[in-house]
């Protein structure tokens, strides 16, 4: 991380870089989320990404990115359960121009980035190479990110439904998008072959994300 780091802007003003989100929820060798926060007006620091990562929104409101290097500023509208996954970035920084709350889980890929630790990764005998559920039937999921390196479905549960998922051969992670959950409790962490039970909520929320490390299988 680059926190604290001194970087020169175009014009020769020394600017310090900040954190890249509100607050690490999750960290371990492959992966490091972190939650990013904005209320209506606030931004974030400048900042730097060493590693690709996956956003997950979970509370929308217009935001815009502005570039360190004077670059066209990038207007962001996103959508509540979708996902985007970026490369490393330059310098920039998020505000949030809307009158609502914005809320998502950005999940850095350390493995793909300049802090991997070179940590060698086995696969168990006997995994599947896809991931599946176990409910036969349909299943309210949709992918919204397909990438070679990561997958992201969405699923959205209605009150009282609950779905049980198993890992491929590679990790995961379950995100819950339920802003009434408790981050640190709405983030699990899978090995290639475990699998987990999506609760039952009383009412329908945002649902579920599940983000599928599929780099490893290759």
């Amino acid at each position: 991380m680059t926190a604290g780091t001194t970087v020169l802007a175009p014009d020769g003003t020394e600017v310090v870089l900040g954190e890249i989100g509100t607050r690490v929820l999750l960290e371990n060798p492959r992966v490091r989320v972190w939650e990013v926060a904005l209320d209506p007006g606030e931004a974030q620091g400048w900042h730097l990404h060493h590693n690709p990562y996956v956003v997950l929104c979970l509370s929308t409101s217009p935001c815009h990115m502005d570039w360190l290097d004077g670059s066209p500023a990038r207007q962001l509208s996103e959508t509540v359960g979708g996902s985007v996954y970026r490369p490393v970035s330059p310098v920039h920084m998020l505000t949030n121009d809307g009158d609502a709350p914005y809320r998502n889980r950005l999940i850095e890929v350390l493995d793909l980035g300049e802090e991997a630790s070179g940590a060698p990764y086995d696969v168990p005998e006997g995994v599947a190479a896809d991931s599946g559920f176990a409910e036969v039937g349909e299943v309210p999921a949709k992918v919204v990110v397909d990438e070679d390196d990561v997958r992201v479905q969405h699923v959205t549960p209605d009150a009282g439904d609950s779905y049980t998922w198993r890992t491929g051969a590679y990790p995961a992670l379950v995100v819950d998008l339920d802003l009434e959950t408790e981050p640190l409790s709405g983030l699990v962490y899978l090995e290639p072959g475990e699998s987990y039970t999506l609760p039952a909520k009383p009412t329908r929320t945002s649902g579920y994300n599940l983000v599928e490390l599929r780099y490893f299988s290759r």
